[in-house]
């Protein structure tokens, strides 16, 4: 593994780099700054910038590249880290947050830093999700005169469950917004480690917006998933909202629910001119059994809207009901507006780790393309009451493949394939939403997705919505608690304690350490948002080299990382287990660039001009991935520009 350095930059100037940085605005053609993770509140991620297009993209070079020092290969008391924090930039200063939850300051023409906070996290806490962060949010107090300490602040939510306050202009934490931090930890059923942040707030007017993320599948009463509004001035608790108000009566039942979590652990979205906040929710406690929260389990993996001033539920659409498979609405909500039977409609869109995609009026919740309630296979497991029908969108159709026959398996060797095929032959294999099994069950896309938290990107000019995809089936198996002793299976055990079963799972892979699944294993895809159907479809990256030496392997890679889409006809994106950034023309899905990294870039890349020339940069954090000890590990925020 590589050795952590120390914080030091490596700059490499590239021609001469004179610039500056200039307003900011998703929409805004003279817009040069990123303020958002998803550039404009709604989460786009489109940048009107052009000076990079796809004539003179193959010229990009590293800019500057910053180091954290920051890396934790898991040995010792320390979890895993990833670096997959995605910068703002406002007011010419870039902000990131590293691994530790270090916020660092950095000046965008050459990446050197400004400041650095460290709100001394403990790093020995059992984060179900590694140690990483991915970025920060920003506000402007507007009642005080600029220059004056905090006009500016930058927000971090921690892994340690509290919420930071910066002055952006030096670091040091506002004394005002509850001596420059509150704590997040006073929810139900709170655990130190299990409960934790890893996205940045959302913000909207003078609030602050926080979920949560919590360990998957420890237990049946995890903390509450409850998404809370926090007062950006005083850091007074404004509102709270629970995905599933816990251990009251069901519906259908006297019985009481027992469960925890449906928390929001991935990026929310905000409209500020309709004062909703949009929130994407997980799963219900534990994953994998459901029989002690009988019903729907609403609003677990949905996506809602809330009224920012009050918190009040204005509606909600659930992606999967009676979740048994991890299938969480793990991306980041998209807002936009699309043209649809001749009409101008605002839309939120939701995609999930089954690969589909779900349009919804913004106002409503009602959906925009039909969806269908079909019914599913249903569980012989005892105890357990499946969902009988499922939400299937009539368009767009699934971004990855939902069923894998033992016909269809594949491998680089004869050996390979013949592992696979009896393998799949052993499960219960129905297709998605085939339930958990005592048996074992195929699941179809795994619970890396689908979509996963890597999103998609938007291009309103030529209403393309731009989303990687993942095809990594997995075999899923539950175990009566007496009998976990005996197990004899390879993979990821869970207790789910207070559920009569436990659970082990594991990516079904053959002996070469590759997929089961025919690739490519990911995907880039552009769907045309007016008709719902897919323009274009590429395998993105590849897998050549993963798990060791192989034989000619075609191509597509797993990403955890998401796109951005620019002015400039240009999709940018990482988070292949190759290690390299990629440029490819939004029209045609054709690969015009790429640059390896120092290491994998589990990141989404951000984009912004500065400098008196206006000179644009493409920006990415690259750190190895959490989740994979294969990789190497890096430290490495990397600009790139034209010379």
């Amino acid at each position: 593994m590589r050795k952590a350095g120390k914080w030091v930059v490596v700059v490499a100037l590239v021609g001469v780099l004179c610039c500056c940085a200039g307003a900011l605005g998703a929409q805004n053609a003279g817009s040069a700054e990123w303020p958002n993770y998803g550039n404009d509140p709604g989460g786009m991620r489109y940048s009107p910038l052009t000076q990079i297009d796809r004539k003179n993209v193959s010229k990009l070079k590293v800019a500057w590249v910053f180091h954290t020092g920051e890396t934790s290969d898991g040995s010792g008391d320390r979890r895993r880290s990833g670096f997959e924090t995605t910068p703002i930039l406002v007011d010419g200063t870039l902000y990131l947050t590293t691994p530790f939850n270090r916020v660092i300051a950095l000046d965008p023409i050459t990446g050197i830093q400004r400041w650095a906070y460290d709100p001394a996290i403990d790093l020995t806490q059992e984060y179900g999700d590694g140690l990483i962060n991915r970025g920060v949010a920003t506000w402007v107090e507007a009642s005080q005169p600029a220059g004056k300490p905090c006009h500016r602040r930058i927000f971090e939510a921690t892994l340690d469950a509290r919420l930071i306050a910066l002055d952006a202009a030096t670091g040091r934490p506002c004394s005002d917004f509850g001596g420059g931090s509150i704590s997040l930890r006073d929810v139900p059923r709170y655990l130190p480690g299990r409960y934790h942040m890893t996205s940045p707030p959302a913000v909207i007017d003078d609030l602050v917006v926080v979920g949560s993320a919590i360990n998957d599948n420890e237990r049946v009463d995890m903390p509450s998933g409850v998404v809370r509004a926090y007062d950006a001035r005083t850091g007074a608790l404004r509102w709270s909202w629970d995905p599933i108000p816990g251990n009251h009566p069901a519906a259908s039942s006297e019985k009481a629910w027992i469960t925890g979590a449906a928390n929001a652990w991935s990026v929310m979205s905000v409209d500020p001119e309709r004062d909703l906040v949009f929130v994407p929710t997980g799963s219900a406690s534990p994953d994998y059994y459901g029989g002690l929260r009988p019903g729907d389990n609403k609003w677990a993996n949905s996506v809602v809207a809330l009224r920012a001033k009050t918190g009040e539920l204005a509606w909600g659409f659930q992606l999967v009901h009676h979740d048994l498979w991890d299938y969480d609405s793990a991306s980041p909500p998209l807002l936009a507006t699309l043209t649809h039977d001749g009409k101008k409609v605002p839309v939120v869109i939701q995609g999930n780790k089954t690969g589909m995609l779900y349009v919804l009026n913004r106002d409503t919740g009602v959906p925009v393309f039909p969806v269908e309630e079909r019914p599913v296979p249903q569980s012989d497991v005892p105890g357990e009451v499946t969902s009988p029908t499922q939400p299937f969108p009539v368009a767009p159709p699934s971004l990855a493949p939902q069923t894998l026959t033992a016909a269809q398996a594949w491998g680089p060797t004869a050996t390979d394939r013949e592992f696979c095929r009896d393998a799949i032959a052993k499960l219960r294999n129905q297709g998605v939403f085939t339930p958990p099994s005592i048996q074992g069950t195929l699941a179809v896309p795994g619970n890396v997705g689908g979509m996963n938290w890597s999103g998609y990107a938007f291009d309103p000019a030529q209403n393309l919505l731009v989303v990687n995809t993942n095809n990594l089936p997995a075999r899923v198996r539950l175990i009566p608690q007496d009998k976990v002793k005996d197990n004899k299976d390879d993979g990821d055990l869970a207790r789910q304690q207070g559920a009569p079963y436990a659970m082990i799972r594991r990516f079904l892979q053959s002996p070469s350490d590759l997929p089961c699944g025919a690739p490519p294993w990911g995907t880039l895809a552009a769907i045309d948002m007016t008709e719902g159907k897919i323009r274009w479809q590429v395998p993105l990256g590849s897998m050549q080299d993963f798990g060791g030496a192989h034989a000619a392997v075609p191509a597509g890679s797993i990403s955890l990382g998401g796109p951005i889409v620019t002015a400039g006809g240009l999709i940018f994106i990482a988070g292949t287990t190759d290690s390299h950034i990629r440029a490819f023309d939004t029209e045609t899905g054709k690969e015009l660039w790429q640059a390896e990294l120092p290491a994998s870039g589990n990141a989404t890349p951000m984009t912004y001009s500065a400098g008196p020339g206006h000179k644009q940069f493409v920006v990415v954090a690259a750190g190895g991935h959490r989740a994979i000890p294969e990789e190497r590990l890096g430290d490495a925020l990397v600009a790139y520009t034209l010379p």
